[in-house]
């Protein structure tokens, strides 16, 4: 397998909601899509997003579920102000702030906000990341 990711796709509760959090207050740029499927493109990785129902039955796997998902998504940004400006500005936007900005063990700057279905977002700024 070549090491890539081509999507990653969350399953959402409401699409219409999900994909006006996306588009309009994280700025993402849609791709034109039908509109049971909303797609944004972020370099060479997209993101999708799918109503949670029709995205557990196309793996064949119950759709109920609650807590955490055992992973996070993360978004690299190139100062510690950039950190907390986006940290709330997704939450003036219908998202959560879940953990504010503070500064990491590992040397960087960090915290977390969650989406409208409470996917989680790690803002981080790391002095030792190379693309930002």
């Amino acid at each position: 397998m070549e090491p890539r990711v081509s999507f990653i796709t969350l399953g959402v509760s409401d699409l219409e909601r999900a994909t006006r959090f996306y588009r309009d207050v994280l700025g993402l740029p849609q791709k034109p899509t039908p509109p049971t499927v909303a797609f944004f493109e972020m370099g060479q990785t997209w993101l999708s997003l799918y109503p949670r129902e029709d995205l557990a039955a196309d793996a064949g796997v119950p759709a109920a579920g609650s807590g955490f998902p055992g992973f996070s998504l993360a978004h690299n940004v190139r100062s510690i102000e950039e950190v907390d400006a986006l940290l709330a500005h997704a939450a003036a936007g219908g998202g959560m702030l879940v953990k504010a900005g503070h500064h990491t063990d590992w040397g960087g700057y960090a915290g977390y906000f969650s989406d409208p279905d409470g996917f989680l977002w790690e803002v981080a700024w790391n002095p030792k990341f190379p693309w930002v």
